[in-house]
This record gives C-alpha cells, sequence and structure tokens, in this order.
C-alpha cells in the first residue's frame, strides 16, 4: 500500500476513534428523515416489502421509518445512503444470487 494512503487512512481511523469516544466533535451528521427514507425506497421502484427484504429489515421496521416512528440507525442508516447515492450498484450488490 502507497505510504501516503497508509498515513491517511490510519489518521481518519484515529479521527473515527475519537469521534466515537465523543473525544470530538464530527465535522458533519448526516439524517436521514421519514420522507427521505420513503423516497428513497420509491426511487427503486420496489415495494415496502421488497425494500425491506432487499435491505434485510421488517416490513414493520420499514414502515416505523417511513411514518417517522423510528429513525434508521448505524448501519441501516448508511445503507440508505449507499442507495440514494448509487441506487443501481448497490441494489446490484445486495440482490439474491
Amino acid at each position: 500500500m502507497d505510504k501516503l494512503l497508509f498515513e491517511r487512512l490510519s489518521k481518519s481511523m484515529t479521527q473515527m476513534n475519537e469521534i466515537v469516544e465523543g473525544q470530538c466533535a464530527a465535522s458533519r451528521v448526516t439524517e436521514v428523515t421519514a420522507t427521505q427514507v420513503k423516497a428513497i425506497r420509491q426511487a427503486t421502484g420496489l415495494s415496502q416489502a421488497g425494500f425491506a427484504r432487499l435491505i434485510s429489515v421488517s416490513v414493520d421496521t420499514l414502515k416505523n421509518w417511513e411514518q417517522g416512528r423510528r429513525e434508521p440507525t448505524g448501519p441501516a442508516k448508511a445503507l440508505l445512503r449507499a442507495i440514494e447515492n448509487d441506487p443501481v450498484h448497490v441494489i446490484l450488490a445486495l440482490a439474491p444470487r
């Protein structure tokens, strides 16, 4: 691995740990709102059941997100952002083979 790339990656991981441990604030925070969850799903053309199956959550969980009763967290939020940013490739990667 390129030495400069390794140093940048190492610095990034150190910063991530400082944020997680509360030693410094994140430079930005991305929120995924109920409106966005529904819009992301609708943009894929999938039903609630199909989208829930694709991202491995229950239909009830997806409905709660879309209706604002709950918010996706952690990996689910990251996966929704990935689908929003590059739906074609992410959906292909998630599709059963």
